[in-house]
């Protein structure tokens, strides 16, 4: 091992230590100049000339200045695995929309020049090659054949280049994008940058969200609200407060007791501890922050603690002849809530006891005491706001819109332009109008193609918002298993939809009639949605039973059953 040694002017020391190596180093050349192995005299020694001293050497003695650390630096080489940390940090910064438009860019800068550097190389081939036949039998120069292979070696290089760029900032922004979905686990795609998404929420704020969601209900003329004040808002809004106070218990279900093994037979079912709690969603400004401070030896926590949105907006629409309701927005601040049809409660007042429906009219002071009495009828009426929650809590509009408007988008064009290039050789014969048809019919497909992808996202999602909306309708206090007869009836109502989302809602039939050709229209996604949630409470009882097996044999508490979305 070498240590480096930096030094202006000699020290006293050194210099009469120098003395002595050079009367010693002039001894022994004197020496073998007398037995004639030495041919020219030796040149005295500099020591301020000095660059590198043998450290592991004993020429120097033990006590010399340039043994202490303040005169000699080490030299060392940072060990490989400490880079490691820093692959999360640029992953996250390279999670942003930018990432794949450069990369679709990159790619079409490829295909524009790709061609030109495989025609160069096969034309220079084919000089090395047939030279001869064309002059008369004499073969090419070893001069211009050497500068025409290292021709050949750039262009290839060029070309591996151009193909590799683009490629790589493709699979790098979805390696980037990839996370896992809380509770469940399932894996997604959501290519948003943290400042991207500020911007979404920031834009939804406040009473902007109410703006934009009149916006998207005028389509079919100004919509009509029931007021603050009206007993189904203050109704729905009790609701949904005590939807919201269940969410920070997904956060700490490990942390909680065994409650969930207490309950008896009869008693509402509570969940187990997911596999995967709920967490917020990571940044890249978090992880080079930790690996920061992990560098300096301070122990980093999370800066996010909170789940953004909760307080969720709320809006009710007086449209008697829609029973549904649907999820809008992302962010804190009222950016994000759920609006819901007049006609949904009017179902869920047809389907109590007139006595409970005359009842809740009366609008006492106290919500909590009448919500006890009347606990099947809440436990009803809150399926589906904990669905429309379950879908804000797991940012199912931010997954829909990176995949619909950015990553299905971008992998449609970068193979639409991979077939343009390779029909343009044909293309080109016909002019420049039958290039542009065949980019519009790609337009074309690509559309029914991202309608495809976001009805198959969609059906993941519904059954992901089920399984999640059941786990805080049981720590709200509700009976999961009133959701199961709740969807089950909506399975056979007229104005009930597959799919939450205002498009599906508000125009059914506007565009996802070949989605549903493909998917099959013959098994609804609300029967395969009874049926994974009918799974999901079956799994529960199956995990408590195992736990208190293991409980009474004295065993550790095991998780061996999975999750089954």
């Amino acid at each position: 091992m070498f240590r480096s040694v930096v030094r202006t002017s000699p020290s006293p020391g050194l210099r009469t230590y120098s003395l002595r190596v050079t009367s010693l180093l002039l001894s022994r050349a004197a020496h073998g100049a007398a037995l004639g192995l030495v041919q020219s005299p030796a040149r005295p020694l500099r020591p301020w000339k000095i660059g590198l001293v043998l450290a592991g050497s004993n020429i120097f003695p033990r006590k010399h200045p340039c043994r202490s650390p303040a005169d000699a630096a080490s030299f060392h080489s940072t060990p490989s695995n400490r880079a490691l940390p820093m692959i999360p940090a640029l992953l996250g910064v390279l999670k942003a929309s930018s990432t794949i438009e450069f990369a679709r860019t990159a790619g079409r800068v490829a295909l524009t020049f790709l061609p030109l550097l495989l025609f160069k190389n096969r034309f220079a081939r084919k000089y090395i090659k047939h030279h001869a036949r064309f002059h008369d039998g004499q073969p090419v120069s070893e001069e211009k054949k050497a500068l025409l292979l290292r021709r050949i070696r750039s262009n290839t290089l060029m070309f591996h280049m151009l193909l590799f760029v683009p490629v790589a900032l493709f699979w790098v922004a979805i390696l980037a994008s990839a996370e896992q979905t809380p509770v469940t686990g399932r894996w997604r795609l959501i290519l948003l940058s943290p400042e991207e998404e500020d911007e979404i929420a920031a834009q939804l704020a406040g009473p902007k969200w109410t703006q934009a969601v009149l916006n998207v209900l005028s389509s079919d003329g100004p919509p009509k609200l029931i007021p603050e004040n009206d007993w189904r808002y203050q109704w729905v809004r009790e609701t949904l407060r005590r939807i919201e106070n269940s969410i920070p218990i997904l956060q700490h279900e490990h942390e909680s007791s065994n409650e969930w093994l207490e309950t008896a037979s009869g008693q509402p079912p509570l969940p187990p501890p997911a596999d995967y709690p709920l967490r917020p969603r990571p940044r890249a400004s978090d992880r080079v922050r930790k690996f920061s401070e992990t560098l300096c030896g301070r122990r980093s926590s999370s800066s996010a603690h909170v789940i953004a949105g909760p307080p969720y907006s709320l809006l009710i629409v007086d449209k008697p002849d829609a029973a549904n309701a649907f999820s809008y927005g992302f962010g804190p601040d009222g950016a994000s809530g759920i609006v819901i049809y007049s006609g949904f409660l009017d179902d869920i007042l047809a389907k109590s006891p007139d006595d409970d429906a005359a009842n809740l009219q009366r609008q006492p002071e106290e919500f909590s005491w009448w919500t006890q009495v009347f606990g099947s009828l809440f436990s009803a009426s809150a399926s589906n706001p904990a669905h429309e929650v379950a879908h804000l809590v797991l940012s199912h509009h931010l997954e829909t819109l990176s995949s619909g408007a950015i990553i299905v988008p971008a992998v449609i064009s970068m193979f639409a332009d991979i077939a343009r290039t390779l029909l343009f050789p044909i293309t080109m014969l016909f002019g420049p109008f039958v290039n542009d048809a065949v980019a519009q019919l790609g337009k074309a497909g690509s559309g029914e193609l991202t309608k495809l992808g976001e009805y198959c996202t969609s059906v993941s999602q519904e059954i992901e918002a089920d399984i999640v909306s059941a786990r805080l309708l049981a720590h709200a206090g509700f009976d999961a298993r009133q959701a199961v007869a709740f969807w089950e009836g909506r399975q056979h109502s007229m104005g009930a939809a597959d799919c939450s989302s205002v498009a599906r809602s508000d125009s059914p039939d506007a565009g996802w009639t070949l989605a549903h050709r493909i998917m099959g229209a013959s098994h609804p996604v609300i029967g395969v949605r009874v049926e994974r949630l009918k799974d999901e409470l079956v799994r529960w009882e199956l995990e408590k039973r195992v736990a208190l097996k293991q409980q009474q044999v004295g065993k550790p508490a095991e998780r061996p059953i999975m999750g089954l979305v």
